[in-house]
């Protein structure tokens, strides 16, 4: 592996591979099956310890399970961190806004995003930085969000959906240019506005309005699962996993929800048809995408499945038994049934492990 052409991910990676590797080497010298002599073992031991060190001086890996945890740490300290500061922004904004003039407002609306950014991009240049990149990325799309919506405010702009395209590419740009899987989502919910706000209105709804017809959002959650499959993300880890999930949730949601109020769907049959009709489709979908994320190893797609097959079956059971069944029978019925989902899931899991540990089993 060259190390001028590896991403985060890579480095870590590698080094749990060399952690793995000592860690088998001493079970098996232990087991009596390998036995390599000294001087191997010191060449490669060197080998590592001055790879491990390249590693983390050009990048911010975690080479212990102990810094493993920090690191967990560290994540949510800079999520919550950037949080803050976005909301200490727009609190700033608001409590010195009315005493300054119309061309200080308008210079401080400009200059604001744009050093944050300039700021953003000097610090993502640095791998070990990412934390504090992160975190000014973060805080410069608030700035950004804020910067339109006070401008508009100014001037007396008619609101717009085209502000949640613009919102979403900058969130994106930041996104890419920092590897912040955060303003992914952000970029992902802001696209699936946008578009969520065209198709309903092409069906003759006010934009605001748009999130009154659940099925305004089928079409930008079909985009938002293809994304990855048509754009190379392996430079940027985790981020084909969020366009997944995402697009999962945009889609099952609504489906949900139809599933149990048909009477706000564009559909004009009866209700209770509407209704049963989402019910099925939530069940084939949550299960193809079971199927699917088995077939090519997305597990982020076979949990995501997992779970809303289960909520569709338990609400389903939810309709069918409540109102006429005991309580304590219910509740124990459910049970029964997760364990039953349980079981059949532990055998296609089993399946699949054989299948893959033994090739040559299927032939």
């Amino acid at each position: 592996m060259d190390n001028n052409q590896i991403s985060q991910e890579d480095a870590q990676q590698r080094v749990e591979q060399i952690n793995a590797y000592k860690q088998e080497r001493i079970a098996l010298q232990q087991a009596g099956i390998y036995s390599p002599d000294d001087n191997e073992n010191q060449l490669i031991d060197h080998y590592h310890q001055q790879l491990i060190k390249q590693l983390c001086e050009r990048f911010d890996v975690d080479t212990t399970a102990n810094s493993k945890q920090l690191t967990l740490g560290m994540k949510i300290a800079s999520l919550f961190g950037a949080l803050a500061m976005a909301v200490s922004i727009f609190f700033l904004f608001y409590q010195f806004w009315g005493l300054l003039g119309t061309t200080i407002q308008v210079s401080i609306l400009v200059l604001v995003p744009v050093a944050l950014f300039l700021l953003t991009l000097h610090l993502a240049q640095d791998a070990t930085k990412a934390y504090f990149s992160k975190i000014s990325a973060l805080v410069t799309l608030a700035s950004f969000v804020l910067n339109l919506t006070m401008l508009g405010e100014i001037f007396n702009i008619t609101p717009s959906p085209n502000a949640f395209i613009v919102w979403s590419a900058f969130s994106f740009l930041l996104a890419y240019a920092c590897n912040a899987r955060l303003l992914v989502f952000f970029g992902i919910v802001g696209v699936t506005s946008y578009i969520a706000t065209q198709v309903g209105t092409w069906n003759g709804m006010y934009w605001i309005s748009f999130g009154e017809r659940p099925e305004n959002f089928f079409i930008p959650a079909i985009i938002t699962f293809f994304v990855p499959h048509f754009f190379n993300h392996k430079p940027f880890a985790g981020f084909a996993t969020i366009y997944r999930v995402m697009a999962m949730i945009i889609l099952f949601i609504p489906i949900l929800i139809l599933a149990n109020w048909g009477e706000i769907s564009y559909l004009t049959w009866n209700s209770h048809i509407i209704e049963g009709s989402y019910q099925i489709a939530g069940f084939i979908l949550s299960a193809c995408a079971i199927w699917l994320g088995i077939k090519y190893f997305y597990n982020d797609v076979v949990n995501t499945g997992n779970v809303f097959f289960v909520l569709f079956l338990f609400t389903k059971l939810f309709d069918w038994w409540w109102d006429w069944m005991p309580k304590y029978i219910f509740f124990f019925l459910l049970g029964l049934t997760a364990l039953l989902v349980l079981v059949v899931f532990k055998r296609i899991r089993t399946h699949n492990t054989l299948n893959q540990a033994l090739p040559e089993v299927r032939s």
